[in-house]
Parts: C-alpha cells; structure tokens; sequence
C-alpha cells in the first residue's frame, strides 16, 4: 500500500521520465506496485485484500496443483502473474496456505498448504504444562528443595501426568516433557505453557529459538498464556498433586515416589469432570505419535561425591576414586543415549558407564579403569519410495487451459500475441 505521499512522489518521478524499475528501486516498493497505482488500479490508502486478489484465480490455481501437486508454487505463481493476478509472492504463498489450494498427493501421501509443507495439526487440542513444587523433599533426593514437578494434561478426556525434574533448565525441561507424552501416550499439535524464560523471551515476546527447535522436533506448535490467571482445571489439576504430596511418607525414595505418582494419576483416568468445556460428550483429544528418542539435548547435573567415592544419580551409585570424596563433578549426558560421564569442574573426564535403570538402587563399579562403550547401531533408515509422478512437472492440462481461457475471456489477463 502507498500512502499519499509515497504515490506523489511515484507520479513526480514518473512524470520526469523515470522508469518503473527504477522507481521501485528507489523507494522500496514492487514495481508491480507502482505499476498498478500508475495505472489508477489501485486506490492511495486503502490496502488491498489478498483473498479478493486471489479468489478469481483460485480455479486455475485449484486445478494446476490437482493436475500436479508437486507443482513449485514459485512456478504457479508465474503461471498466475501471466493472467493477470496482481499481487506479490509472498501475499500469493501466504493466499494459497490460507486457502488450502495444495491437495495431498495420492501416491506419496505428502500435504502441503503453501510450499510442499506438512499439513498442521489441530491447533485447538494442546498439552498443558505446568510447574508445580513440592516444599520440603527428602535429604536423599540429592539435596534438592524445593522439588520441581512438572505436570501435563489434555482436556478431553481429562487426563495429566506428571514427573519429578531436577531443575527448570531447556536440558531437564525437554527431558520432563518427553516423559509425561510418553506416559500420556502421544502429544497433540500444540503445547500451552506459562511464561518461563526457558521456552517464553520477554525481549523478543516470541519463543525462544532453542525452544522452537525442539518443538520442531516433535512437530507441534507452542502456545504461551501471557496472563497469570489460572484456569479452574488447572487449579483441580494443582490441587490434586498436593494431595498426593501430603500422603507421601517420609524417607520413600525420589523413584518410589515417581512410581507412585504414576499409579494416583492412572488411577484417575477419566474421573475428573472437563472443567470448562460446554460440550462434555465431545470426542476425545487423539493423540500422535512421538519420536523415537528425546530431543538430543546434552544434560549436565552438579553432584558431590560421597565419602565412599561414589556418585549418585538417578537412584544408582558410581564410582569414582576414593580421593575425590567432597568434590564437586558434573553427570554429562545426551538424552536418549544409553551411557553418561562423569568429569571434574575443569571438564576432564573421570569415568564413563552405561547408564543403569532408574531408581534401581546399583553400585556401579569401574575396577579395571578401561570401560569401552559402544553406541547402540541405528537401525537403516527407511527410504519412502519415490513418487511415481517424478520431479519433472506436467505441462497445463485441457482443464487448466480452459480455466485460463476463462480469465482471458474475463479481461484479467492480455491474450499472449502470436508470432
């Protein structure tokens, strides 16, 4: 759009002779745009709508994409600027997803709404998560006070998980989270979380990059609630982890107590009245599947070696030498992968050791100092067969001729001259 001024000085210019090009180069605009304004096609001030300027040519776009649907939309977008569609690329793409004019191909099955993308998943149904903390844990879990829970429910029908984290860190958050989806059996398109500095950046007010990876990983998209207002079910859901706190008896361990958080939260499985929801015979929230493994993440915990020169972690013991009892190391480990480090504050490795189970109660010895581990063989991956249409794209179609003839026969776009 230009405003009063910008197309004055676009007449003054063009009245010096100045051609189009030059013009738009030298003012910042398409010159498809100060082409139109030139021509009096387009009124100063008044923005023009991307739907009007696309609707005409939504059966020719319909019809090329269900002829091709690998069709490249920089190539339709030619097609169309040839018959007279008078808007950018950009506004043409961002028409085109909106519209849904891409159909899914039936020999590889892949969807795209604009530029060969994935089709979005459903926005409305989201994963809501939620930290909560748990006033005074135990000395043996490693010390940690408060403990830092994180919770995750689906409104229909209304189930949460839950695990014991330990920290708010991107490394321990993404851990947390693969967890709960696992135990709630897939996620859906959308993840709701609060403002945290780990996934929300005040700064820029949009995700935070790192975080956005991760969500790309798991193909969703992420939501934050910008107020600190509380919503009735998550209030029920707050109020229901308490009192699983309060029965919790002293000196049971971190993992005894995640088991038994595991068994109250099946065991409420759809109990718990959708709270807020006007349609309670709604279909349940259908879950996706998730990936293979967490997020690649590295993790890295502080511990303090015992005077017997063991390491804890994850309810197991490893050992380290004797003469480091009372100093501080760092538990590396790559989420997803089967082994950790153990290195010193200057980051030396100490010891390595396949990881053992959670909350297993093991003393992992490393006596002969010469431990060797290999990482487990990725399956082969498996190729999808390549798509019988082929990358070389068709040529117009009887039908998408007709719909151009239409446009010719329209006015909206000059007839091409033959030579």
């Amino acid at each position: 759009m230009l405003t009063k001024e910008e197309y004055e000085n676009v007449r003054d210019l063009h009245l010096q002779g100045w051609s189009i090009s030059a013009i738009a180069r030298h003012l910042g605009h398409d010159r498809k745009t100060v082409r139109l304004y030139l021509r009096g096609e387009r009124t100063v001030g008044i923005r023009s709508s991307a739907q009007d300027q696309l609707s005409a040519f939504l059966p020719y776009c319909r019809q090329r994409l269900a002829d091709d649907p690998h069709l490249p939309a920089s190539t339709l977008f030619d097609e169309v600027s040839a018959l007279g569609y008078p808007g950018g690329y950009s506004t043409f793409t961002r028409a085109v997803r909106k519209h849904r004019v891409r159909p899914a191909c039936e020999f590889c099955g892949s969807a795209g709404f604009g530029d060969g993308g994935v089709a979005p998943r459903p926005a409305d149904e989201k994963v809501r998560f939620e930290w909560l903390e748990l006033p005074g844990p135990p000395a043996e879990w490693d010390g940690r006070s408060p403990a830092r829970l994180l919770l995750g429910s689906v409104a229909r029908p209304d189930r949460w998980r839950a695990v014991i984290v330990e920290g708010g860190e991107l490394p321990q958050l993404v851990e947390g989270i693969d967890q709960v989806l696992r135990r709630l059996g897939g996620t859906t398109g959308c993840w709701r979380f609060r403002r945290s500095p780990t996934v929300w950046c005040v700064d820029t007010g949009r995700v935070t990059p790192a975080f956005a990876r991760v969500a790309k990983y798991y193909g969703v998209t992420v939501k934050v609630c910008r107020s600190d207002r509380v919503s009735a079910m998550d209030a029920a859901h707050r109020a229901t982890v308490q009192n699983w706190w309060l029965t919790v008896p002293d000196g049971r361990s971190l993992w005894s107590a995640q088991e038994s958080l595991d068994r109250y939260a099946s065991a409420l499985d759809g109990r718990g009245r959708t709270v807020g929801d006007p349609d309670q015979s709604a279909p349940a929230t259908a879950l996706l599947d998730l990936p293979g493994t967490p997020y690649p993440l590295q993790s890295c915990v502080d511990r303090t070696v015992m005077p017997q020169g063991l390491v804890p972690y994850r309810g197991n013991f490893y050992a380290v030498s004797a003469d480091l009892a009372g100093a501080e190391v760092h538990v590396r480990r790559r989420l997803g992968e089967s082994f950790l480090s153990i290195t010193a504050a200057s980051g030396a490795v100490i010891a390595c050791y396949a990881l053992a189970p959670q909350g297993a109660g093991l003393r992992l010895v490393d006596r002969d100092r010469a431990i060797v581990l290999e990482r487990p063989v990725r399956p082969p991956r498996v190729e999808a067969p390549p798509c019988p249409r082929g990358k070389d794209h068709l040529p117009l179609s009887p039908a998408a001729r007709a719909e151009a003839e239409a446009l010719y026969r329209n006015g909206l776009a000059p007839r091409p001259q033959r030579s």
